[in-house]
């Protein structure tokens, strides 16, 4: 073999092993950016479908619960419904049903007291309003919040007036417990939220007055 051909044959030599180098320092570098990308992937991907499963498993149990008979609860039967222009009194704090207002209240969540003619109105159409005497602290009234939020017949509002430091009401029903954590108060959501207990379920809560 001539020099100039031994050198050719060197310096391709030499080249296919800077390449050979370059191309497994490149599949390294896909490796770890592609490998730590569906590390990454796969991390999200679990812990969105442990949300969901948690999110479905929280349904469930409520709906399960809303079925069982729920201890502690007050009916009230034969109430009235006529629609009047002046204050209604009321015999039970809040009231649970009777003569209200011809406006209602719209569901969501306020920090202040509502209307209870308006309030009684809503309850017609099928909500349950929760109520908490404004001394529960302010943990509880954050949790309570947390429960009623983004339920779109739900009423969150604090009452001076009522005995229990919680109260859940719905048209002709109400439940009074001691503290927002009691398990009671979503299972009295899922069992009264449009019920077809309520004289009007389906009608809107939205529409209203807020307060």
């Amino acid at each position: 073999m001539s020099n100039t051909s031994k050198r050719r044959s060197e310096h391709q030599a030499i080249l296919a092993a800077i390449r050979g180098r370059q191309q497994a320092k490149q599949r390294r570098f896909n490796i770890l950016v592609y490998g730590g990308f569906g590390l990454v992937l796969a991390a999200i991907i679990t812990a969105v479908a442990l949300a969901v499963t948690g999110s479905i498993q929280e349904r469930n149990a409520a709906a399960e619960a809303a079925k069982k008979p729920i201890d502690g609860i007050q009916t009230f039967a034969g109430l009235s419904r006529n629609h009047v222009q002046n204050a209604a009194a009321y015999p039970q704090e809040p009231g649970v049903g009777g003569d209200h207002s011809p406006g209602w209240t719209n569901c969501g969540v306020y920090t202040d007291p509502v209307n209870e003619q308006r309030a009684v109105h809503s309850l017609e159409h099928g909500a349950v309003w929760i109520t908490y005497n404004p001394g529960l602290p302010a943990a509880e009234i954050t949790r309570l919040t947390t429960l009623a939020k983004n339920k779109p017949y739900v009423l969150l509002s604090p009452d001076k007036d009522q005995s229990a430091p919680v109260t859940a009401t719905a048209w002709g029903t109400q439940l009074a417990v001691q503290d927002a954590g009691d398990s009671r108060i979503p299972a009295f959501i899922g069992a009264y939220a449009q019920s077809p207990k309520a004289p009007e379920p389906g009608a809107p809560c939205t529409g209203g007055t807020n307060g």
